[in-house]
């Protein structure tokens, strides 16, 4: 295909625009004096500038057999991804650890053009360089806390796993170019008609899927998740749970059911057959339980967030078992109203961090007494992520385990959505102990507030202020808003996500 280079820069535009944004929040930060908000502003404003173009380019275009793709999945996923980021960068104003504001922003921005990048390729070159663009950016964020010491333990802790994750997909992804001679997807998709399923591509198709089952922490590859959602700044935690996980199922949908769709398999109870969703399947199992039972015995909110996310990484994998356009719908659903849910959720913990100097249960005791408006977000948040009606978690998994249910004959992977429901059940309790916390026991003491602040010296104690980070407390407001708006009228966002499936 002949396309001069002016062409080409109009179809990337979006992601042009995210990088000329990163460029000018780094001038800003080296060379103004009032860093953290002419950042965030430029920040703010070159991802709507970014968003806004998304809906400028055309419907469809493939651009060098794949490597670009311009669809309306990509279209919109890619816009999901910038709101994401979007959000980021209002929490990150509430983390005063970040001195240099200018370059963590943008490493936020850096990471956002991985991320599109992912959702807007189908050839396997360009997604693993989106993965490491994401990846590279994401390890300095987790270990940006220069005054914490566990920041820095997290960020070699993922660095160490994401490295050896890596080299696991790059290895997978080089066997798979070697059986089937092309590295675009739907290429791949006519070789592994044409022929049968070597051990060779089998071993390229398991090692691939361990890279992905890293990115998305399922179990047990999620060793790195509970250290980077604690000692990771609050915003860099929210980023990882929110915006990676939500690239990486949408590319991961990809490339189990538009490359490797005639390798599927099978994994129903009575009937295993070789292929990669008994792979998927056993890691969706594995993460559900293991998650779930791990976080009962967690104190600190953010490592329960973690083993949560793994539990929810188990549960979204089922609509890719499950296959089909129905299956891949209801991961897409459950993976974007899960990351808006993450995203709120990290934003109280931020702000209740500022405030006692820690995220540990006891920091948030009798927070419904000093803000009421947090906490009733948390509950929205919580009771969410439990699935719960009327919120968007609840249609979400409602959604994924009747999809699970209908797939192939005779109920066969009704032993998966059992566990699920199992294990849905037992993280309403875990869910429920935040709440407890939150609404019926006493606040801290000034003594023990004292011990909580000797423990994490340098950070600001006090009550929670209302009128203080107005900002924040909005835009966690507008996210619990959401998580509302999608339980009730599911259809807003479902509608369009099938639309843009082909």
């Amino acid at each position: 295909m002949d396309m001069n280079y002016l062409e080409l820069l109009k179809l990337a535009s979006p992601e042009a625009i995210v990088v000329a944004t990163a460029l000018a929040v780094l001038a800003v930060g080296l060379t103004s004096k009032n860093a953290p908000v002419l950042c965030s502003t430029v920040g703010v404003l070159g991802l709507i500038l970014a968003a806004a173009e998304v809906f400028m380019l055309p419907f469809n275009a493939t651009l060098f057999h794949g490597m670009l793709v311009i669809s309306p999945l990509a279209s919109l996923f890619k816009v999901i991804c910038l709101t994401l980021a979007f959000f980021t960068v209002i929490l990150a104003r509430s983390d005063r650890s970040s001195r240099h504001h200018g370059e963590y922003l943008a490493l936020l921005l850096l990471a956002t053009i991985g991320l599109m990048l992912l959702v807007g390729s189908e050839e396997l070159l360009m997604i693993f360089i989106g993965l490491e663009l994401t990846g590279l950016a994401l390890y300095v964020m987790t270990a940006f806390d220069k005054t914490d010491i566990r920041s820095a333990e997290a960020g070699l802790k993922y660095f160490l796993f994401g490295s050896t994750a890596s080299a696991f997909t790059l290895f997978g992804l080089s066997l798979v170019y070697g059986m089937c001679a092309t590295t675009g997807l739907a290429a791949i998709a006519q070789k592994l008609v044409a022929q049968p399923l070597s051990p060779l591509l089998a071993a390229g198709i398991v090692m691939t899927l361990i890279g992905f089952a890293f990115k998305i922490a399922a179990a047990p590859f999620h060793l790195w998740a509970p250290d980077a959602y604690q000692g990771a700044p609050v915003s860099s935690a929210a980023f990882i749970a929110s915006g990676s996980k939500v690239a990486s199922f949408v590319v991961l949908g990809k490339i189990v059911l538009v490359g490797f769709g005639p390798a599927h398999g099978s994994a129903a109870w009575h009937a295993m057959v070789a292929g990669w969703m008994p792979v998927l399947a056993v890691l969706a199992a594995l993460s559900i339980v293991l998650g779930n039972l791990v976080a009962l015995a967690q104190s600190n909110v953010r490592r329960l967030l973690a083993y949560s996310a793994v539990a929810h990484a188990g549960y979204t994998l089922l609509g890719l078992v499950a296959g089909g356009r129905e299956g891949f719908s209801a991961t897409l659903f459950y993976t974007t109203v899960y990351a808006f849910t993450l995203v709120g959720a990290f934003g109280v913990v931020a702000l209740v961090r500022r405030e006692t100097g820690g995220d540990d249960f006891v920091n948030f005791s009798a927070l419904w007494s000093r803000s009421p408006l947090l906490a009733g977000c948390m509950a929205i948040f919580m009771l969410s992520l439990a699935g719960l009606p009327p919120l968007a978690g609840f249609f979400g998994k409602f959604y994924l385990f009747s999809a699970a249910m209908r797939a192939g004959e005779n109920h066969g992977l009704l032993w998966l959505v059992a566990l699920a429901l199992f294990g849905s059940l037992i993280s309403l309790y875990y869910y429920l102990i935040i709440l407890k916390v939150i609404f019926s026991e006493p606040a801290l003491s000034e003594v023990e507030r004292g011990h909580q602040n000797l423990e994490h010296p340098g950070q600001p104690r006090g009550r929670l202020r209302e009128g203080g980070d107005f900002l924040q407390r909005t835009t966690v407001a507008v996210l619990a808003i959401a998580v509302l708006f999608f339980g009730i009228l599911p259809g807003a966002l479902l509608a369009r996500i099938i639309a843009a499936l082909p």
